[in-house]
């Protein structure tokens, strides 16, 4: 299946360098291109991407905003936010707005490719130089402090699955999930899988959200 994207940046050398990075993938095409956050919108509902690339900070109507409006337009859709700024407020904000991923800009191009197609596939991802201070503070803002004992639902895990999610707390893709436990991604999708159903989470973001929060992984400890 091939993965409709709609690229949005005010930079238009970005755009550009984002689009040959994608148009290399036989199975990516790019539908559109915005400069701002309204023309974001705009072509949102025009074009029916299946990923928006979103960047955050651009003139008329920021990224955060654009994509408020959009997945209430069309919740199906999924906004992939790429920016520059390593802030925690972008992040839980892009987060809470129902993002599917968060890249910073100095992401190499395969991140960017596995970003996509994580969020096609209805999964999230997000860019391990932000993920362990931000969603340690995120869990805790949300449930409160790290629980004292781990909980039953834990105990369901193998160690191949514990192992797994530890992983997908670090921020690390199903890429570099295979090549650390030398097995295949389609081996890494079923731990994957196994561990949110499991667990009885909705997808990655929540998966480390519950490893920060149950102690699994702590920030700067992994």
């Amino acid at each position: 299946m091939t993965v409709r994207v709609l690229l949005v940046d005010d930079e238009a050398m970005i755009r550009t360098g984002l689009r040959l990075v994608l148009e290399a993938e036989s199975d990516i095409e790019v539908v559109g291109e915005a400069a701002d956050g309204a023309q974001a919108v705009t072509a949102a509902a025009t074009l029916r991407p299946d990923v928006v690339l979103m960047d955050v900070r651009m003139p008329r109507l920021d990224g955060l905003a654009a994509t408020q409006q959009i997945l209430a337009a069309n919740p199906a859709v999924k906004v992939v936010v790429l920016t520059t700024f390593n802030e925690d407020s972008y992040v839980r904000d892009a987060l809470r707005l129902g993002a599917s991923g968060f890249l910073l800009k100095v992401a190499p191009p395969e991140r960017l490719v596995d970003a996509i197609h994580v969020a096609a596939n209805g999964d999230a991802l997000i860019d391990p130089l932000v993920t362990r201070q931000v969603i340690a503070a995120l869990s805790y803002n949300l449930r409160g402090p790290l629980a004292a004992d781990p909980p039953p639902t834990l105990g369901q895990l193998t160690v191949r699955e514990a192992e797994v999610l530890r992983m997908l707390a670090r921020g690390k893709s199903n890429a570099e999930i295979a090549a650390d436990l030398v097995v295949g991604d389609a081996t890494v999708k079923t731990h994957v899988a196994r561990v949110l159903m499991k667990l009885g989470l909705r997808d990655r973001v929540q998966a480390v959200i519950y490893a920060y929060e149950h102690g699994l992984v702590q920030p700067g400890r992994d």
